[in-house]
């Protein structure tokens, strides 16, 4: 590490925090003028407001734009250097172009590995917090699904409630079927199904079950009440929570589409598409600290600001091109890990032939 090394470090993280907490105010004072009806409304504590709403809010916002700010970051401070011919000191001493961007490298990266924790950990933390402020006072994330719910539970495995009622854990008109070489093996139907939370067992009332063997032979089952721990039905199953993925730390995310996978369900796409949007992030930012340093870099007339207009049209189309490959691997046939690199990839090979033009 040279001095210039710790110069330009110092300039592109500084300049990043500094332009993103500036914004950070910005968008609070616009959320608040934005929310104030609701938070009236629904009568939100101040305290809560604060910190169960806006102090968490601010990881999830600084990694919502951390490429748009570190492009910005990038292109703003080296503009000044090219504008102010330092970079043509640097290149004029013996530095090499490729030497100079050392330094960016390794911002970029302390930016990416901070995006990743952000991203997989402590975002999925706070947002426990935010969500249950949202649900209580802006909008409603869990809601109970209508009539006539059918699921998969497991691969072959099918379950029908014809009501369910998140408050009290209860359902009616259950029944669950289980198939073999597309024959009905297994059969347990209930009047009602009672999740009990002390023991964390379904409890099903007035039931029917029927047993069939390869031969055809049946046995036949009937009741008033049964304990069973052998239905692999979780109550979040059967009513929605909106993004639920959000609350989901890497692993847990990494859990939940081995889960969904095994049940044979295609729910687990929506998530695996988060999951890869996740990994391909924070590459991201290093792909497009390059950009910004192969744009920048050279002294023009239009200064700075001919720079920034480039730059941020091209942060923009990224950001497009990120939700049209999302939408086609969510409701297409387009695989998640594709849709997640296809823009790093494209603007990887933008990155090097800029870097190729940049003057040296």
């Amino acid at each position: 590490m040279k001095i210039i090394d710790t110069y330009i470090i110092k300039k592109f993280l500084g300049t990043f925090v500094y332009a993103i907490s500036l914004l950070i105010v910005i968008v609070i004072i616009f959320d608040i003028s934005e929310n104030l009806d609701n938070f009236i409304k629904n009568e939100a504590p101040l305290k809560a407001i604060v910190f169960d709403y806006y102090f968490v809010f601010i990881p999830y916002f600084i990694n919502l734009f951390v490429y748009l700010f570190t492009f910005i970051s990038v292109i703003f401070f080296t503009s000044k250097l090219a504008g102010d011919t330092e970079i043509i000191a640097i290149l004029s001493s013996g530095v090499s172009f490729w030497r100079l961007l050392f330094p960016y490298l390794m911002a970029s990266i302390i930016l990416a590995v901070f995006s990743f924790y952000l991203d997989n950990f402590l975002i999925p933390k706070t947002n426990q917090t935010r969500r249950i402020f949202k649900n209580l006072y802006m909008e409603k994330l869990t809601k109970d699904n209508d009539r006539n719910i059918h699921i998969q539970i497991e691969k072959n495995t099918f379950v029908y409630v014809e009501t369910y009622s998140r408050k009290l854990n209860l359902g009616y008109k259950f029944a669950l079927e289980k198939y073999q070489d597309h024959e009905i093996v297994y059969k347990l139907m209930a009047d009602r199904i009672l999740w009990d939370t002390t023991e964390n067992i379904w409890k099903l009332k007035n039931y029917f079950e029927r047993s069939i063997d390869r031969s055809g032979h049946q046995v036949i089952t009937t009741g008033k009440e049964m304990d069973t721990s052998l239905v692999t039905l979780e109550t979040t199953d059967l009513y929605k929570i909106k993004e639920r993925f959000e609350e989901m730390n890497y692993f847990e995310l990494n859990d939940f589409i081995h889960r969904e996978k095994q049940k044979g369900s295609i729910a687990y796409r929506k998530y695996e598409n988060e999951k890869h949007k996740r990994l391909a992030r924070p590459a991201a930012i290093i792909i497009l600290t390059f950009i910004g340093v192969a744009l920048s870099s050279r002294k023009v007339r239009g200064g700075i600001g001919m720079h920034l207009g480039v730059g941020i049209g091209l942060t923009f189309s990224y950001i497009f091109l990120m939700q049209v490959s999302t939408v086609f691997s969510t409701f297409g046939n387009l695989g998640p890990e594709i849709a997640a690199w296809i823009p790093n990839i494209i603007y990887l090979f933008i990155g090097l032939y800029l870097l190729q033009k940049a003057p040296k």
